[in-house]
């Protein structure tokens, strides 16, 4: 069985689950990671219910020992189709009140992890002939705005890296893409911290989770002649 490997897996009603639950439905055995290990069992547990398989990893995307254990556990059970970098941490603050400490640690979970992710995935796709690496960016991607420097300079970072990598692995068959989110996710993150917000953004004020999830999906069953780098979404009413 062909295998996926979601990094970033939060509640079930968020990006990382939701990636996991559509490949899992697509047939791949499915590796959902991240710190929390009551999130990763629930979202096992309902890829099963629904008839799918899935395996929990408790990990921290940016040590550099438990990445490459994830990937050489995901191996034993399958080549290696899909490897997604959904791991991400929202860091707003003026520069002058930051700490160093606190600057470095945004840079860490976006980009480090996901140069340390891209490089375990590329190391398997190209074992096996090849597959899809897929990063998840975000508005900050693109631009920068004020109170919002570290974010702005660690997501900016990402992107340029997955854009090198899909330069640097076309000629092994590696469809490296990554996905820009410009805009508020109709989720778990937004519904239970932001409630507020959420409200006042209204129904059509949120991107939706199925819609984004769609991208990632679209991405992966790109044919060979015809692949695109970067997909974004936004709703109807966004400023950008």
């Amino acid at each position: 069985m062909d295998t996926a490997i979601v990094s970033g897996v939060g509640a079930i009603n968020g990006m990382g689950a939701q990636l996991c639950l559509r490949f899992a439905k697509l047939g791949l055995h499915v590796f959902a990671a991240s710190r929390t290990q009551a999130n990763l069992d629930a979202v096992v547990a309902e890829i099963k219910a629904q008839g799918g398989s899935a395996t929990a990893v408790v990990a921290d995307a940016t040590d550099e020992a438990t990445t490459m254990r994830l990937f050489k556990q995901a191996r034993t059970v399958g080549k290696i189709s899909l490897a997604i970098y959904n791991s991400g941490n929202n860091t707003p603050g003026r520069v002058e009140e930051m700490t160093a400490a606190y600057f470095e640690t945004s840079w860490r979970v976006c980009c480090f992890g996901g140069f340390l992710f891209g490089r375990e995935a590329v190391k398997h796709l190209k074992k096996d002939g090849g597959g899809t690496l897929l990063f998840t960016g975000a508005s900050a991607s693109l631009r920068g705005r004020p109170n919002f420097a570290a974010f702005n300079s660690s997501k900016g970072a990402l992107r340029n890296l997955a854009n090198a990598m899909a330069k640097e692995y076309g000629e092994d068959l590696i469809h490296v893409g990554h996905v820009i989110i410009d805009g508020p996710i109709d989720g778990n993150t937004i519904r239970t911290r932001y409630p507020g917000y959420a409200e006042k953004m209204g129904e059509h004020g949120l991107i939706s989770i199925d819609a984004i999830v769609d991208c990632y999906e679209f991405l992966y069953k790109q044919p060979r002649a015809g692949w695109s780098f970067e997909i974004d979404a936004r709703t109807a009413i966004e400023n950008w």
